[in-house]
């Protein structure tokens, strides 16, 4: 009976890994997803980052910029009435790679 138990319970313990595992990587369809998101951290407005840059519109360059993450949060705080949001989080990281997708 413990036996069948484990056995059930081993391919639930590894999806959650998986999933968990997964929740830390950032990724451009996350970053498209946050960029469209008029919620993002905090924004107490309907604006996104689309709705001032459709599409990405005048960002091709942008994620190349050493202050990348001062940039976003200037239009986080200012335009869309949200909270700063760390360079270090996935989010930042995902907007990043997003951002660097419409260059190519």
């Amino acid at each position: 009976m413990k036996k069948q138990i484990w056995l059930a319970a081993v391919p639930a313990i590894l999806l959650a890994a998986g999933i968990a595992c997964a929740a830390g990587k950032s990724s451009a369809e996350m970053g498209k997803e946050l960029f469209s998101d008029s919620k993002l951290n905090g924004s107490a407005n309907e604006s996104s980052c689309n709705s001032c840059h459709a599409g990405g519109k005048g960002l091709e360059n942008a994620a190349g910029k050493k202050k990348f993450s001062k940039l976003v949060n200037n239009c986080l705080v200012g335009k869309m009435e949200g909270e700063k949001l760390d360079g270090r989080t996935v989010s930042m990281r995902s907007l990043k790679k997003y951002i660097q997708s419409l260059g190519n």
